[in-house]
């Protein structure tokens, strides 16, 4: 779809609602997420249709800085963010994120205690005369006393004198007098833990002191034992630190270093699949960010990627997985098209799609299949370790890798007939290992053996070919399988397996036509 083209929205919306409507099937209605990004061409009509699509959700849209520099655009504005859009279903919550300005290790910070904004000077409607008294602080920059408050239209000068100590009001660097944050005898209280403190001294200021304090949030932090009090300083302030992360609810608009696309997508894809080249990736780490809200007490969720792209969301959920030992599953589903300036480069060679130079092109067999392979091993394509570190939530060198599995399958038609005699198996084996927890090995026929087993367990699932064997094939059952897929055409015979199955275990049922294994399981996704 060209700029000219004046149908282009609606044929852009046909397409997404199809999508998402197939996206239905599989999410779980009673916890589950949608999670998509749009550019600011299409972001309004995308909010209208998710809208129509999910009423009963909840739908929430985050403004993203992806390119702080902005990608050029003659007589226009430098479009720098992209949009994204998170569909609630269900109990989902938007999730906490660290509150990077209070990570265990530092210190709690502390806040100037003048007020700042002009409508709280001295005297006026927000500034009432019970925040504006004098503070006594020695020349050992101790403070001495809290004074009481003067009324107001009562000069500073005419405050009580203390001996050997200047009495310091809230004065702007202009001699607007304004107010303390706290009252008097709220500051007293908090002075007596070693909250509040002398800052620099600069005598020639209307103000020769600064004074801070610890607000009434960082407090509840000490005291819940979110942060710890280390003791004091030689003027009495308190020395705290964070001992746990904190953490707070996301903001509507990211602005982070970690989501520039320019650097933690095009260039840390270019380093694990050198020399190819694919349009504008995502960062890692801002995939990262977005899963982890909704993910990060769920270490055996199920992410499902039906626009796989470069493979940027498979790599974020081993990245989630090795911090914190999660066995979360990634599902990516990819065309192999090739760019339709390579499909004219190809055509005037004489080359179709499905010959091999056509396919060695396309987004999954030249950028997907081996950026998610160099990820997990650690190494390019070419045999190289992959150069550079991994930063940010979890740092270490690339060239590590991940302790993950993953497997390649291709989506391709069947003939019905092969599928009906059940010589397809094979073919399908895939969904049946996916359907029982995609772990341990896939349920096939041996290489060296043409025909079936009459049955088979693995750790995590088990099938029964000929249903003559249900006796040895119960007998031989691991504790740890969780899943039968029984073949038979006899509704009794499979009545009576499923029967000496433990009561928790999945049993299904897989008659001669195996297609059935094709239909989606509403609410497990």
């Amino acid at each position: 779809m060209d700029e000219n083209d004046a149908y282009r929205h609606s044929k852009w919306l046909a397409f997404m609602e199809r999508r998402l409507k197939l996206a239905r099937t599989l999410l779980n209605p009673d916890d589950s997420v949608l999670i998509v990004t749009i550019d600011e061409k299409e972001y309004l009509r995308l909010g209208l249709l998710l809208e129509q699509t999910f009423p009963e959700a909840v739908v929430e849209m985050v403004t993203s800085v992806v390119n702080p520099r902005g990608r050029h655009r003659p007589g226009r504005f430098a479009r720098s963010e992209e949009y994204i859009y998170f569909v609630l279903f269900g109990r989902a919550v938007v999730g906490t994120e660290a509150d990077e300005d209070f990570v265990a290790g530092a210190g709690v910070p502390w806040r100037t205690l003048r007020r700042s904004d002009a409508a709280s000077a001295r005297g006026t409607a927000k500034g009432g005369p019970a925040q504006f008294y004098p503070i006594y602080v020695n020349k050992l920059g101790q403070i001495e006393e809290i004074g009481k408050a003067l009324p107001i239209g009562m000069p500073r000068a005419a405050a009580p004198h203390r001996p050997g100590c200047t009495a310091v009001f809230p004065i702007r660097d202009s001699g607007l007098e304004m107010n303390w944050g706290l009252i008097a005898p709220a500051l007293r209280e908090i002075h007596a833990r070693g909250f509040v403190r002398v800052g620099r001294h600069t005598p020639s200021k209307p103000q020769q002191f600064e004074i801070s304090y610890f607000t009434a949030g960082k407090i509840s932090d000490i005291d819940s034992g979110a942060a710890v009090n280390l003791g004091r300083r030689d003027d009495g302030s308190a020395i705290a630190q964070y001992v746990v992360d904190k953490r707070k609810s996301p903001t509507s608009t990211w602005s982070k270093p970690s989501h520039n696309a320019e650097v933690h997508g095009t260039e840390l894809l270019a380093a694990f699949v050198p020399g190819r080249r694919f349009p504008f990736p995502k960062s890692l780490y801002a995939v990262e960010d977005a899963l982890r809200l909704f993910v990060r007490h769920k270490p055996e969720a199920i992410v499902l990627d039906f626009f796989a792209g470069s493979g940027t969301t498979v790599h974020a959920v081993a990245r989630l997985n090795r911090q914190d030992g999660g066995r979360r599953q990634s599902i990516m589903v990819t065309n192999n098209e090739v760019s339709a300036d390579e499909a004219k480069d190809l055509r005037a060679r004489g080359l179709r799609p499905g010959d091999p130079d056509w396919e060695a092109l396309g987004i999954f067999e030249h950028v997907t299949r081996p950026r998610v392979t160099a990820a997990i091993t650690g190494k390019t394509p070419e045999g190289q370790p992959v150069a550079g570190d991994y930063k940010y939530a979890d740092a270490f060198p690339m060239a590590e890798g991940f302790e993950e599995n993953v497997a390649f399958y291709e989506l391709r038609y069947l003939d019905p007939d092969d599928v009906d005699l059940g010589s397809a198996f094979d073919d399908i084996a895939p969904l049946m290992w996916l359907r029982a927890g995609a772990t341990g090995r896939v349920v096939g026929a041996p290489v060296e053996q043409r025909a079936l087993p009459q049955y088979v367990w693995t750790g995590r699932y088990g099938v029964l070919f000929n249903e003559d064997r249900w006796r040895r094939f119960l007998s031989e059952r691991p504790e740890s399988a969780c899943t039968a897929f029984i073949v038979t055409d006899s509704p009794t015979t499979f009545a009576g397996v499923a029967a000496e199955l433990p009561t928790d275990m999945e049993v299904v049922r897989l008659p001669d036509s195996y297609l059935s294994i094709f239909l989606p399981d509403r609410g497990r996704a």
